[in-house]
Formats: C-alpha cells, sequence, structure tokens
C-alpha cells in the first residue's frame, strides 16, 4: 500500500526540436513528491548518477515504454493497487487535426510527417477510466495538454464510483506550453513546485485547493493559461498535518520497533502467552537446567525469554523464582569475558563491582570446575544463564579455542552443579548446523532433546500484539487498520488455523517497527488505516525510513552512512548475513573524521529513527578506558532494506578481503609484531590491489595499514638482498667467462647446445636444460635462486653466440615433449608449478610455430617444414585447451556463482590497455582478462601491450577455451552474456536492452576483454563457429 507516482521527462527528440528542462522539470517534481509527499517515485527515463536514480537528459524514451509506464502505475498488476497514482510528464505535446482535433504525448521518436504522433490522449482518458485506483492525479506541462480535460469533461467515466481525479494541464487545447528562457524550469513546472513546497503554507500541508491557488497566483498576468479540474474530495498533495494529543495519552510509546522487548516492557508485551508458558515448564527444578530457543531470525526469540520467561520468573510463577539470580548476555567477540560481566549487578559500588568482575573471571579461567565451584559457592537458590542471540560464538568470536572454552565451561558446569545452574540459549535455526562441525561437549545432542522452537503467531496472537499494547495508552486502533495489516502479511480471515500459521516469521520486527512508526504518527485518539498507507505498510515502513534517512545526509554524510551499515554487517557463511557490532572510534578514517562520523551516528541512533543503537563498553581494568559500541537495531534491516542490501552485495568480495586483512593484522599485533605474521605473497598482493581499489570506499585501521607498509619494507628487503646477491653471483660468473678464452667458452656452449638437443645427462644438466625451456617460455621463477642466475646469464651468453639455437622444428619438439611429460605430472599431481610449466610449454610452442608459418618468409618453407609447423601448432590446440579447462576455467566458474549471488562481476575501470589486468576491479571480468591475455591461461598477447593486433596473436587462443568461456558466462547470466549481442547482432551491447548483459553493464565479453583493434579477434572467433560470418565491427 503506497502512494505512487510516475514522472517523465523527454529532452531527446529525433524529428522535433530538443527540449532543454524537460528532463530538469521532472526530476525536480520527482524530488518534491519523494522529500514532501511521501511518494514512491518512478522516472522515466531512468539513469543512475553517483548512485542516485535520476530522470535522464540524453535518454530517448519510445512509445511502448510510455505505454507500460503508465499500465503500471494506472493498472497495477496484482491485489495491492495505490490509494494515489500521480502522472507528471514535461515533454512535447502534438495535436492532429484531421477532421478530428487530437491531442499527443510525443515520445522521442514521433515523425508527425510520417503520422505517428506517439501516445493518444484519448487512450490515456480510457486508461484513467479503467484504473482501480481511488485517487487519480495528472499533471500535463506541454503543448495542447487541455485536450485530456476536454475528454475528461466530456465523460468522466467511474469518478461517480468513490474515486477522485484532479488534473492540470499546462495549457488550452489550442495553444503551446512554454519554457521560461530566464529560469531552470518552464513556466507551469516552476509554478507546481512552489505550490508544493509545504513549508509555504501555514498548517503544513499542500492540497489539491492550495496548489491551484498558487499556481494560479504564479501565472497571473503571463501569456500561458493552465487548466484544471479539481477532484470530488480533497487529496492531499504534500506535507502532512500534525498530530494532536488528547490529555489522557500515555508518552509512552508501546510498541518496540526494532528493539526487543526486555522485562521493564512486558506490560506492552502481548500474543506470546502459549509460548512463554510452554517456555517455563522445562524450567521447573527437577525437570531440568537446559533449554534451547531456536526460530528464524526476526521471529521474537529474544521477547518472549526476556519479556515473557524472565519477567514471569520474577514475579515468582515458578515456586521461589523471584529469589533467583538472572543472567542475561550476548557472546560477542570474547564470550569468556561476557559471561564474567554478566554477573555483575548494577546496584553496586564501583568498587563491589570491580570485585564481583575479577572473582568472576579467575573462576571462569579455570573452566568448567571453577565455573562450577562460582555457582555453588553463590547465595541465590537458583542462577540462570540467558545466552541471546548465541549465533554469536560463530559469527563475532573468530577464536575457536575460545570458542571451544565457553561452550565447555557453560555445558560441563551444568553436569557439576545440578540444578543450582540454569542455562537458557536463544539461537537462530540457521545456525544449528554450525553447532555440529565439531563436539562442543555435546553441545548439537544436548540443544535437539531440549528444543523448543519458536513458530510464526498466529491470527488471534497478532492481533493482541497490535490492538492490547495501543489500548494500554489509551489509543484505539481502527479495524479496519487491523485488518490490512493481516492482510499484508499474509493472513486474510478465511485462512484456515493451518494457513495462519504460514506467515513469515521474519516480517515481525518489520510490523513493530511500522507499530512505532503509527504511534509517532497517531491521530487524535487513534492509529489509522490512512496512516499506515501512507507509511507505506508492513513490507515498506522501514525502507522508507531508512530512504528517508539516508537521503536526508549531504553526499560526505552518505559516504559515512554507507560505510557503517557495510561494517555492521557480518557476511554469511554458509548462513544468512547477520549483525555485527564495531567500535565507533574504528569507523573514523583519514577521510573521514571522528565528527563527522559521530554526526551520522546521531542521527542514525534518534529514536524518531532508531536504525543503529549505540552502548558503552568498559575496557576491562580501566576506569577511564570507555568505547562505545555500534550496532543494527535488528537484523531486519539487513535483510530487508534493498539499498543496504545492494551496498553489501556489490561489496561483498572487497568486504571478504577487507576482514581478512584486519584479522591477521589483529593477530600480527598479538604476537608482537615480528616478521614471521608480516604478509607474503598472494596475501600480500591482495592486500595492495584493495588498497589501490577500495582505500577511499572501505577504509583499513591504522593497525592494518601499518601491517601491510611493514610487509611492504621486509619484501623490498628481501627483493634487495635477493638483487645484490644475484648480481655478485652474475659478476663472479662473468668475470670466471672473461678469463678464459672465449674460443673456449663457444666450443664449449656449442657442445652444451648439441646436449640439450640430443637430451641431457645427469640431474645438473636436466636441471639447466629446465632452466633454459623456462626462460624461453616465460615461466616465472623466483630470480632469488643461484641456479636461474646463473641458467640466465648462461642462456644469454649462448643466444648470443647460437641466434638460431631454439628455430629448428626440432627444439620445438622438444618443448612439447617437456610440455606433455609436465602435463601428466599435473594430471597426476595436480602440482601448480607442473601446471604452468605444461601452460606455457604449450603456448610457447604454439607461439613459435604460428610466427614461422605467418612471418620469415613462410611461402619459401619447404613443403615438409611447413607441415611440421602446421602439425606442431594442431597438436598444441587441445592439451591446452583441456589444461586451461580443468586447472583454470573451475577457478573460474566459482567466481562466477558467488557473483551471481552478489551482484561483483568486476568491471572495466579504464580502458588503458598498457596496465593488463589493473584495468579490473576484482572478479570473474578480471579473471577472464588474466586466462585469455595473460600469464594465467592462454596469454594471446604476446608482446604485453594489452592488445590483440595480428592473426599471430588472436591464433594464440584454442577455440575451445573460448567457448568454454562464452558458456560460463551464459550459464551464470541466464545467455546475456556472450561474445557478441544476439539481440542488436552485433559486437556492440545496447546499455538500454532489458536482453543486454546487465552484469557488464549492457556490453559484449569482446568489448570488455579485448580493446581496439578488434579485427583479428573478431576472425577468430568466426574460425571458432562462434559468431555467424555475417558480423562486422
Amino acid at each position: 500500500m503506497s502512494r505512487d507516482a510516475l514522472v517523465i521527462g523527454i529532452n531527446s527528440y529525433t524529428h522535433l526540436n530538443r527540449l532543454n528542462v524537460a528532463a530538469e522539470d521532472a526530476e525536480a517534481i520527482a524530488q518534491q513528491l519523494e522529500r514532501h509527499g511521501d511518494f514512491n517515485v518512478w522516472r522515466l527515463p531512468e539513469v543512475v548518477i553517483n548512485d542516485q536514480l535520476r530522470v535522464g537528459q540524453k535518454t530517448p524514451v519510445t512509445l511502448t515504454e510510455l505505454e507500460e509506464a503508465l499500465v503500471k502505475l494506472f493498472k497495477p498488476s496484482g491485489n495491492h493497487a495505490p490509494e494515489t497514482a500521480l502522472l507528471f510528464f514535461s515533454g512535447h505535446g502534438l495535436r492532429k487535426d484531421r477532421g478530428i482535433q487530437e491531442g499527443f504525448l510525443a515520445c522521442s521518436d514521433v515523425n508527425p510527417s510520417q503520422g505517428f504522433y506517439g501516445l493518444s490522449l484519448q487512450w490515456l482518458r480510457r486508461l484513467l477510466q479503467e484504473s482501480p485506483i481511488r485517487q487519480q492525479i495528472v499533471w500535463l506541462d506541454c503543448c495542447y495538454s487541455g485536450e485530456l480535460l476536454n475528454y475528461a469533461e466530456a465523460d468522466p467515466g467511474n469518478r461517480g464510483e468513490g474515486r477522485s481525479l484532479f488534473l492540470m494541464a499546462a495549457s488550452r487545447e489550442f495553444e503551446p506550453a512554454f519554457e521560461d528562457v530566464s529560469g531552470q524550469h518552464s513556466v507551469l513546472t516552476a509554478a507546481l513546485l512552489k505550490g508544493l513546497d509545504p513549508r509555504r503554507q501555514t498548517d503544513g500541508v499542500v492540497t489539491d485547493s492550495t496548489l491551484i491557488e498558487v499556481v494560479a497566483q504564479e501565472l497571473h498576468g503571463t501569456t500561458q493559461r493552465p487548466l484544471w479540474m479539481k477532484p470530488s474530495g480533497e487529496i492531499l498533495l504534500t506535507g502532512e498535518r500534525q498530530a494532536m494529543l488528547t490529555q489522557n495519552l500515555s508518552g509512552v510509546c508501546p510498541y518496540r520497533g526494532l528493539n526487543y522487548f526486555d522485562t521493564g516492557d512486558a506490560d506492552y508485551f502481548h500474543g506470546r502467552k502459549d509460548l512463554t508458558d510452554q517456555l517455563l515448564d522445562p524450567l521447573k527444578i527437577g525437570k531440568g537446567n537446559f533449554l534451547a530457543v531456536l526460530g528464524a531470525s526476526g521471529s521474537g526469540k529474544s521477547s518472549v525469554v526476556r519479556a515473557g520467561v524472565i519477567h514471569q520468573l520474577q514475579q515468582n510463577c515458578l515456586s521461589g523464582s523471584k529469589h533467583w539470580k538472572i543472567c542475561m548476555m550476548t557472546p560477542g567477540e570474547r564470550p569468556l569475558e561476557s559471561l564474567a560481566t554478566a554477573f555483575l549487578e548494577a546496584d553496586r559500588t564501583d568498587l563491589a563491582r570491580a570485585r564481583d568482575l575479577k572473582q568472576a573471571e579467575e573462576a571462569i579461567a579455570e573452566g568448567s570446575t571453577g565455573f562450577a565451584r562460582f555457582i555453588r559457592a553463590s547465595q541465590s537458590p537458583r542462577i540462570l544463564v540467558f545466552v541471546d542471540q548465541f549465533e554469536e560464538v560463530f559469527t563475532l568470536c573468530q577464536n575457536a579455542t575460545e570458542r571451544q572454552q565457553f561452550i565447555a565451561c557453560l555445558l560441563k558446569a551444568l553436569e557439576q552443579t545440578g540444578d543450582k545452574l540454569c542455562l537458557v540459549l536463544a539461537m537462530r535455526a540457521d545456525f544449528l548446523g554450525k553447532c555440529t562441525e565439531q563436539d562442543y561437549s555435546g553441545l548439537a545432542a544436548k540443544i535437539q532433546s531440549h528444543l523448543v522452537t519458536v513458530k510464526p503467531m498466529t491470527r488471534k496472537e497478532l492481533e493482541e500484539a497490535i490492538r492490547k499494547p495501543a489500548e494500554q495508552v489509551g489509543l484505539n486502533v481502527e479495524d479496519t487498520l487491523v485488518t490490512q495489516i493481516l492482510k499484508d502479511l499474509g493472513l486474510d480471515e478465511a485462512d484456515s488455523p493451518a494457513e495462519a500459521r504460514q506467515w513469515e516469521p521474519g516480517s515481525l520486527p518489520l510490523l513493530e517497527y511500522t507499530l512505532e512508526q503509527l504511534w509517532r504518527y497517531r491521530t487524535l485518539d487513534r492509529l489509522t488505516l490512512d496512516r499506515y498507507i501512507r507509511l507505506g505498510g508492513v513490507q515498506e515502513t522501514l525502507e522508507k525510513k531508512a530512504d528517508e534517512v539516508y537521503q536526508s545526509f549531504s553526499l560526505e554524510e552518505q559516504h559515512v552512512a554507507k560505510r557503517i551499515f557495510l561494517e555492521l554487517t557480518q557476511l554469511g557463511e554458509g548462513t544468512e548475513d547477520t549483525r555485527r557490532r564495531v567500535l565507533k572510534q574504528d569507523l573514523s578514517s583519514v577521510n573521514q573524521s571522528a565528527a563527522l562520523v559521530d554526526r551520522v551516528i546521531q542521527k542514525l541512533a534518534d529514536p524518531a529513527f532508531r536504525l543503529v543503537v549505540t552502548s558503552e563498553l568498559v575496557e576491562k581494568g580501566q576506569r577511564s578506558g570507555r568505547f562505545v559500541i555500534i550496532d543494527v537495531a535488528h537484523e531486519a534491516l539487513i535483510r530487508h532494506w534493498k539499498k543496504l542490501r545492494q551496498w553489501v552485495n556489490e561489496s561483498r568480495i572487497a568486504l571478504r578481503i577487507k576482514r581478512t586483512i584486519e584479522e591477521d593484522a589483529r593477530e600480527w599485533e598479538q604476537k608482537g609484531k615480528v616478521a614471521d605474521y608480516l604478509l607474503q605473497g598472494l596475501k600480500l598482493t591482495e592486500a595492495e590491489g584493495f588498497l589501490e581499489n577500495y582505500a577511499d570506499s572501505l577504509p583499513l585501521s591504522n593497525l592494518s595499514q601499518a601491517l601491510i607498509a611493514a610487509s611492504r619494507a621486509e619484501r623490498d628487503r628481501q627483493r634487495r638482498q635477493a638483487e645484490e646477491r644475484q648480481q655478485r653471483e652474475t659478476d663472479l660468473l662473468k668475470k670466471a667467462l672473461k678469463a678464459a678464452q672465449i674460443r673456449t667458452i663457444a666450443v664449449s656452449l656449442s657442445a652444451a647446445i648439441v646436449l640439450i638437443a640430443g637430451g641431457f645427462v645427469g640431474w645438473q644438466q636436466q636441471q639447466l636444460q629446465l632452466a633454459f625451456y623456462d626462460i624461453w617460455s616465460g615461466v616465472n621463477q623466483d630470480d632469488s635462486r643461484p641456479t636461474n642466475a646463473f641458467s640466465q646469464v648462461f642462456y644469454d651468453i649462448w643466444l648470443k653466440i647460437n641466434p638460431n639455437a631454439f628455430r629448428s622444428t626440432g627444439a620445438l619438439n622438444k618443448l612439447l615433449e617437456a610440455a606433455q611429460n609436465f602435463k601428466r605430472n599435473a594430471d597426476k599431481h595436480g602440482n601448480e608449478p607442473d601446471i604452468q610449466r605444461a601452460i606455457a610449454y604449450y603456448r610457447q610452442v604454439r607461439a613459435e610455430a604460428s610466427k614461422r608459418l605467418n612471418t620469415d618468409h613462410s611461402d619459401d618453407r619447404l613443403p615438409h617444414e611447413k607441415s611440421d609447423l602446421e602439425t606442431l601448432f594442431k597438436n598444441t590446440e587441445a592439451p591446452l585447451a583441456e589444461l586451461i579447462e580443468k586447472y583454470r576455467l573451475k577457478p573460474l566458474q566459482q567466481e562466477l556463482d558467488q557473483a551471481k549471488g552478489s551482484g561483483q562481476f568486476g568491471e572495466l575501470l579504464r580502458r588503458t590497455p598498457a596496465d593488463l589486468e589493473r584495468q579490473y576491479s576484482p572478479g570473474p571480468l578480471r579473471t577472464t582478462y588474466k586466462i585469455l591475455m595473460g600469464d594465467l591461461g592462454v596469454k594471446a598477447d604476446l608482446n604485453s601491450d594489452g592488445r590483440i593486433i595480428n592473426a599471430i596473436e588472436a591464433n594464440q587462443i584454442p577455440c575451445k577455451t573460448l567457448e568454454r568461456l562464452e558458456r560460463l558466462w551464459q550459464e551464470t547470466t541466464k545467455n546475456r552474456c556472450s561474445w557478441y549481442d544476439r539481440h542488436t547482432h552485433s559486437f556492440d551491447g545496447n546499455i538500454h536492452s532489458p536482453f543486454s548483459c546487465k552484469e557488464l553493464i549492457g556490453r559484449t565479453l569482446t568489448e570488455r576483454i579485448f580493446p581496439v583493434p578488434q579485427d583479428s579477434v573478431v576472425d577468430r572467433l568466426k574460425a571458432c563457429k562462434l559468431v555467424p560470418d555475417d558480423l562486422s565491427l
């Protein structure tokens, strides 16, 4: 349930004059309706600018797009039509006079000379007549728009059936409309913008009457004569009437929004009596000492234990339970510390609390034996420990040893204390599998045998939860409101009891948040359906409020808010994403000051919105060490706020890398920052890539940046040492060679070449031959090894003496044999060095054969030489494609599968071919590039200039590899992403087509992987039968 608006602004026309401000007019109206009118606004044409939807200034609009958008607005599918639908159109209007006068809204491709005028106003009038929308609003800022009023007045259609129609046209049916050459908007739009601003009205409300009054006043005396038709009843357009509170209304909100009901909120906690009784029964002395409460996120686990069970225990519902000691906790990152803190009592002095904390910590440090002794020593007849959000031992506690110790401490203490200790756990049901991954002192079995599942509330229970809290503070709840809420939750009155339990349990926090907002905007002494509709209903209230708060920030503050919510999201590992607490001090960075972060947090935590919550943490053993903790108000925000879901999915890979780096940094600090815990190899490369691509959007902590800096320094130091050592070895070798007679050296080298061609005998000779092949084939080697330094110098001198040493087919055949040997080893053992050599050797044979077939006077070669080269080239294609398939495409497929869920396919950051894979952000697109163009796979880019400039390079790519790459992308993207666009029949994608590859921003794989010129690539694709022969660039 909502108020919907469609704003259309068309600047671009093929056969008519381009307009200057139509799109700007539409965008200004859209923002006014969103800001002050509580409208859900769609834009046409719609583009994304700086992560925000805007009306496109250069994008054309077709007649089909125009018709589909209007049908969606006024005749929506489904059973949830909006209360109000508003259309604003700014663009060209046309008039056709062929015996019968007819008005049209012009789409971009109209061509009056060919009889195509656009969208008929007669068609629009019929659409309005058949629309089920109760309040219909149409504002047309175009020439001849008064035609629509003629049609509507002649046949009011369904206006007598409880429907209201508010029309406004920029000009009469025979008049043009005008743009104000001295202003930013057209004449009518400028007046509308003034009239829609509720701040100009004394009561803060704009209705149809006040808008007409302002527009008439603004256009008085101008050449333009707007027309309007008033609705049959008042329509509230922007602003809102202030709630009037009577004296007998309590100032306490009876609803908890995104917060759980705590023990102090029990008076307003309704609808869970049966479940509360069910949970109390196993807690009776003699019946057991363990209870596991499981349910979906948002099902009300925390509330029913706190405001239901624990409150009842405090009221002595069980014999002597009012004397029990109740300790409530959430595990957090350090569950053992949290357990000790749970035993502190608020009414004790600081000195006494410090003494109690020390005693609890010492007992828990001894494990279950010490903790059991601590429990038995208590004067309370029974101690109940409630561990809320138990899943945090898996999501927030990253120390596996502490996790084991915490669980063992609790469960083994239960065995040693009898009924003295009672343990209650509340956990999300989807984490039960985590409990079975290790033994955890029999946790999984204990949960299974003492489990109560929190099921969705019935219709009757939900009605109690809605009505009774309001009644306790003197508010009435309209019957129609309750009916609509239950209907929106999927519970119709006709549902059977069995069906009544099928609503989505995760909607409970959304319901509470909506009820809290209804209370804030209550009218007189009641909660009304009208306000509920304007809020957006159960499914939209939270999202609309979150969007509203986000949009109220400046651009700089929006960047901070986005980062805060990303940091507060714990990425799921086989489970849904969850909440994550962070220290406020960790949210500030070089680009985002502490004052800026604090300002944003204060707004997000404002009681009117309550999107995040703050709490204080005292550092152990310190009086002044206090830290502010930030947390999302409820995981419902993570699940149901589309903007946040989009952010998380776009940043999922980057967030995982960031948190891995930060975990490594914490370990480095804990180990005394010794060199053994610095980043090395791929980890350091990944960290450097993160800094290059995400340093601004996801800044690392100071500790993490220090780790990367120290790791770089250590790597550079080791490299300098290796280079110095290599240089010393090279100098010694050159001196030795210089000291000998050069002819003797030449003879020795020639003999070595003969030995290489005929096969070496002995381990050292084999290693030298292998080193030669590695250098020739470009295999990456560790240059710090003396053998490689020696081999490189030896290789260089050798080629100076024998420049044609590796140009014979005999040498290529030897390299091919070596490739085959390494492929067999790779297939048998899967060692990466064997895989690298096999791929590198095959592609080197392939490249050399192709070069000789296409250059060096290939026509003058003897037939058998040419045949040998062709055979060599052919014999490398299948094994190279097989290696790529087995060892490079499988990881790519995993990346694509992950990107399918996250939307993070990678993007071309800049078209600078010489930057190679650095042109791309992390993701499967960059991996695809590396497989085709880089050392990871085929390396078709033989000269490393980032381009495919001739057939020699293009033919490096096996057809099977091109085919499999395309198939992987097609399978992941439902056939949208290919080497060419099948709908435009070209290599150029259409960014506006619904069939285009949206994962690559509407582009084709050819466009994204290969920079121009692409002729050789196209020829290769055609030769491989992967694109039609008639396709051209």
